[in-house]
């Protein structure tokens, strides 16, 4: 039988447990209440160089959440090639996923790497990954397959 000092260790760990980041398999895709980037367009980060919110008028579904654009056009290059137009890590803050979990981003706090779009969970932890882009970037693409892609 479990002594006191077992049992409330064990209540312990229950309680706390929901508020640790743990590494999950989640959605592939970053998307509150379906809507991925938070409604921003991933086109316009490459066209125009700033994020721009997209509009309802011009979306796409892709891989399960829905997609807004600023246009058709952009619309109509993200149908083309997701892949090259879709944040990494499905959108999920790059430095979390490069520490093992995963965190929701803000589109705000951004950068395009070598032709691909990272996003960060706000512009403090954003200055934190890009003292080392590229290790972030190494670590994140070797956590990604277990935690969401």
């Amino acid at each position: 039988m479990p002594d006191r000092r077992q049992f409330a260790l064990a209540l312990a760990a229950t309680l706390l447990a929901p508020a640790l980041p743990v590494p999950a398999r989640a959605q592939a895709v970053f998307a509150e209440g379906g809507l991925a980037l938070r409604g921003y367009d991933p086109v316009a980060y490459f066209t125009e160089g700033a994020p721009r919110r997209g509009l309802e008028t011009y979306s796409t579904h892709w891989q399960g959440a829905e997609w807004r654009f600023a246009t058709a056009a952009h619309r109509a290059a993200f149908v083309a090639d997701p892949a090259a137009h879709a944040p990494q890590y499905g959108g999920y803050c790059a430095w979390a996923v490069a520490e093992g979990y995963l965190a929701p981003v803000d589109p705000e706090a951004w950068a395009i790497v070598e032709g691909r779009l990272y996003l960060n969970f706000n512009t403090r932890i954003q200055r934190r990954w890009a003292r080392d882009i590229p290790g972030f970037i190494a670590r994140a693409d070797a956590n990604w397959p277990g935690l969401g892609g």
